[in-house]
């Protein structure tokens, strides 16, 4: 064999082992860096944490809101009760609801009022009882002056009886109770004394608020005259017109009594 021959055969021997591999393998790519594939990891788990904290924020803050409301409510309803109970006691509802129905409340009727003799034979109870019943009145109410023998509203009675009756907070019924003092005959003095309670009347009506089908279902008018309930110099104590004016049994009983009652029938 020829020495150029041999030459060809040494150099196809020794390329193709190495050529073929080479030929038949494709280097793989490069691998994702490590520290990369840590870095997306802490990223995705932060955000998922800050979607989780805004979350449960949402649900804590919508749970306290909704507390703070069931104890508003709560209080609400525990302080009605309580002035239920505290205010409205048994004996009052059973005058009350007499007054109502004998009085031209609750109903449509033609009747407006009271007078003495009526509030007698309903009420049965003495003087002192029916006084007594609208001693938790005290705050809520308030009695408006008259002059003597006069049934003319002043302008004290007027502002002390818009600043009660715009006080209804979601009351039903306003009363009130006219008296005269002992000066004078029974029958002059509850013909004054109903004069008295109508001036209240005809003042709520001026004011325009409200109908007078809606006035004589929401005004009960009782006129004492100096027969019943005749009120003791302690009520000069109460809130009144002319505070500043004396008081006494005389004065105390020329005057109207006015309060919205809260009471639930």
């Amino acid at each position: 064999m020829s020495s150029r021959f041999r030459d060809l055969l040494s150099d196809v021997g020794a390329r193709s082992p190495d050529e073929g591999a080479h030929a038949q393998y494709a280097p793989p790519p490069p691998e994702r860096s490590r520290t990369g594939l840590l870095h997306g990891a802490i990223v995705s788990g932060v955000a998922l944490l800050v979607v989780l904290g805004l979350v449960g924020s949402s649900v804590r803050s919508a749970g306290q809101r909704l507390e703070a409301s069931g104890a508003g409510g709560a209080q609400k309803v525990a302080t009605a009760q309580e002035a239920e109970v505290a205010y409205c006691t048994h004996d009052f509802k059973a005058v009350l609801e007499r007054v109502l129905h004998s009085c031209g409340l609750g109903t449509p009727t033609e009747r407006r009022g009271c007078k003495p003799a009526d509030i007698k034979t309903f009420a049965a109870i003495d003087d002192a009882d029916f006084n007594a019943l609208f001693t938790p009145l005290k705050e809520r109410g308030g009695v408006l002056m008259f002059d003597e023998g006069s049934d003319v509203l002043d302008e004290e009675g007027k502002k002390l009886l818009e600043d009660r009756w715009f006080a209804r907070q979601g009351a039903r019924y306003f009363f009130v109770v006219a008296r005269a003092s002992k000066t004078g005959t029974p029958d002059q003095n509850r013909a004054l004394s109903h004069r008295r309670a109508n001036s209240v009347l005809f003042h709520l009506q001026q004011l325009g608020e409200d109908t007078e089908e809606e006035l004589n279902q929401r005004v009960g008018l009782l006129w004492l005259g100096n027969e019943y309930a005749q009120l003791s110099s302690d009520y000069c104590e109460w809130p009144r017109s002319r505070e500043q004016a004396p008081c006494g049994e005389e004065p105390i009983n020329r005057s109207a009594f006015v309060s919205w009652v809260d009471c639930r029938l």
